[in-house]
């Protein structure tokens, strides 16, 4: 019964959303039409779900999709590891944190993509300069996440493993690591948001391929439609790669009872793009 009851709720929240979106749609595509706006400054909405038909069903969007994702996946794989690696010995060594402390804080504080030109003249317009600006952008999100949530750990809790003489290692692997994963996973979800960011970035400073590209190459045509059209495409790989790491959020933490109450939300930090 609770199950039936779950399914009816989630198609009724299905069905409010897409009536959401088609009222959005028809009200896009009457403000343009009464107002007279030019095309190259809004398309109405009719011109560009044309655009994305068009594009999709010949194929020209799926190869740049294919390479953006494939960017930002390697970027993001990148940049949370060595996030993770990093913030790890931060947290635990106060000799590390003191030596590193203020050339993150100086890194943190700034633009990173203002670094996505100098990355393309160091690693050229290929793969690589697209996969490290990404890994750079979503690098600092987990770092200071995974190092607020190691430090959570209650002092008590701490004393008590240590009174039963528990190593560093079990203390790690035992409290430390399973209190910091809600703050571990709320950094992978802006990560993994950032380095689609980043690569999009890269793209538009120098790139063959790509979403980004592709947005750079209709602005030189003015075709506008086209633009909104990859806009549309990069929210909703947005939307789905975040759904992935939500998913996998609820998986994992299935003991946490903030997840339940849906207490928790994604801790930025001041993490700056």
């Amino acid at each position: 019964m609770m199950r039936s009851s779950w399914t009816t709720r989630g198609l009724g929240g299905l069905g409010l959303r897409l009536v959401a979106i088609a009222v959005f749609l028809v009200g896009w595509e009457g403000v343009v039409w009464a107002l007279a706006i030019p095309a190259y400054i809004l398309p109405p909405a009719s011109a560009v779900l044309t655009a994305l038909y068009r594009g999709i069903a010949s194929t020209l969007y799926l190869k740049h999709i294919w390479v953006t994702l494939y960017e930002t996946l390697l970027g993001f794989a990148l940049g949370v590891t060595l996030a993770f690696a990093l913030g790890t010995v931060v947290a635990l060594n106060r000799t590390v944190e003191y030596f590193l402390y203020p050339f993150i804080v100086m890194f943190q504080s700034m633009p990173k993509v203002a670094l996505a030109p100098l990355i393309i003249v160091w690693f050229g317009l290929g793969l690589t300069s697209k996969v490290v600006n990404a890994a750079l952008v979503a690098f600092f999100p987990l770092m200071v996440n995974t190092i607020v949530g190691l430090r959570s750990a209650e002092e008590d809790r701490l004393n008590l493993m240590r009174s039963l003489a528990a190593t560093r290692t079990q203390i790690f692997w035992m409290l430390q690591l399973p209190n910091a994963l809600p703050y571990i996973f709320a950094g992978l979800e802006i990560a993994m948001i950032f380095a689609l960011i980043g690569a999009i970035v890269a793209e538009f400073v120098g790139a063959q391929a790509g979403l980004g590209m592709l947005i750079q190459s209709m602005n030189f045509s003015l075709d506008v439609a086209g633009q909104f059209s990859v806009l549309i495409i990069l929210s909703l790989m947005g939307l789905v790669l975040n759904s992935v790491i939500v998913l996998a959020r609820k998986r994992a933490l299935f003991w946490d009872e903030n997840q339940k109450k849906g207490a928790d939300r994604p801790l930025n930090n001041g993490v700056k793009l």
